[in-house]
């Protein structure tokens, strides 16, 4: 992984088992810049175009996935040798149990923009934006501070409680390891 103060790159395999990595790498990015209120709509966004491309693409299954933080958008982009371009189909068409072919048609519904391009000869770009919150809804959260007037907590006194009055410790048996060896 790659990270500057406002880009991010991950490549990959797109596996079903680094699908859920690069989602949380992508959530630990965004909690990084304070942009928490985005972390849903990137991971479904992202998770979306990693599908697709374990679904799709050929040769083979790497790809890049690259975050840029430019002005007031986050766009996410995944990089792959395939020139195909995606096409997304109309939801319409697809059976209420259908189980693919809505991915583009979520990417489409939870960003601000979304496209596919071309690569030159090594492959295609597909990305998508969302707008970033204001810079004042970005800075992370701060402890309440109390007041100079309040009055601090008030304490308890300690109290002693006789040995004899507490239970008995359970009796400790030893740890057994299911794992043979």
């Amino acid at each position: 992984m790659i990270s500057h103060p406002q880009h991010c790159t991950v490549e990959l395999q797109a596996l079903p088992s680094r699908i859920g990595q690069v989602r949380r790498i992508v959530s630990a990015q965004l909690r990084y810049w304070h942009l928490d209120a985005l972390i849903d709509r990137a991971s479904l966004g992202v998770t979306e175009l990693l599908s697709n491309v374990h679904r799709h693409a050929q040769p083979d299954k790497s790809c890049t996935v690259e975050m840029e933080l430019v002005l007031d958008r986050l766009m996410v982009s995944v990089r792959d040798h395939d020139p195909r371009l995606p096409v997304a189909g109309d939801i319409a068409d697809l059976g209420p149990l259908a189980t693919c072919g809505r991915g583009l048609a979520m990417v489409a519904a939870v960003s601000e923009s979304w496209g596919a391009r071309p690569d030159g000869d090594q492959g295609k770009v597909v990305w998508f934006t969302l707008p970033t919150p204001s810079a004042a809804d970005r800075q992370p959260a701060r402890p309440p501070q109390r007041a100079a007037t309040e009055a601090p907590a008030r304490r308890f006194e300690p109290v002693h409680v006789e040995p004899a009055a507490c239970a008995p410790a359970p009796a400790r048996t030893p740890a057994r390891s299911t794992v043979a060896g």
